[in-house]
């Protein structure tokens, strides 16, 4: 199944960039993930997900396939399973940015889905209102990232990097707790996720 998303954050997309790639950074911003180890390009972690009537928790594990600058694409493959169930998911995430030329970022993200187990009897309308409402609240909070990098001028505070993070809690790269998501960023408003109609 393919979803294909499109929003835009209010920060050019050179500010952007980085804090797509830094999961430290990234990571609150996913909603209902909890990430629990980086190594390099490959992080290990947990997603609850509400599809339909159901909600489902996969654990797994998802590594950057691509990074590349100059045109600004970064690829994700993202293989998990259910932790109370048989189920599978695995994703194939392509995230490109684009410089609206007005201090503004669209960011176009297409998703190759495979999933088993109870979520898989739901089409892709459901799929595709759980992609918008997930890319929603990502968008608000990468909106609110990006501009809390540029008012500092460079590279925000990361948590698990040797100081203390959010709830107290201390850890060097070596050992990096639970990271669960937070709240979406309050701050200048990305534009409404759209739904790229796909055949």
């Amino acid at each position: 199944m393919r979803l294909d998303h499109e929003f835009t954050v209010p920060v050019p997309a050179a500010q952007a960039w980085p804090v797509l790639l830094d999961i430290d950074r990234i990571a609150p911003c996913m909603p209902g993930a909890t990430i629990t180890k980086v190594d390099g390009d490959d992080f290990e972690g947990t997603v609850k997900v509400k599809v339909g009537p159901i909600t489902v928790t996969y654990g797994g594990t998802a590594s950057f396939l691509e990074k590349d600058e100059a045109q600004r694409i970064a690829v994700i493959e993202a293989r998990g399973k259910e932790t109370r169930g048989s189920g599978t998911a695995n994703a194939r995430i392509t995230a490109q940015l684009f410089d609206n030329g007005d201090d503004s970022t669209r960011v176009a993200v297409v998703t190759d889905l495979s999933i088993t187990g109870k979520p898989a009897q739901f089409g892709r309308g459901v799929m595709n209102d759980v992609g918008n409402k997930l890319l929603g609240r990502f968008a608000d909070c990468l909106a609110g990232v990006g501009a809390g990098r540029a008012a500092a001028g460079g590279p925000a505070d990361r948590p698990g990097r040797g100081g203390r993070r959010r709830g107290g809690q201390a850890g060097g790269a070596g050992d990096r707790g639970a990271r669960p998501a937070r709240g979406p960023v309050r701050g200048a408003a990305p534009a409404p996720v759209r739904h790229l109609s796909h055949p």
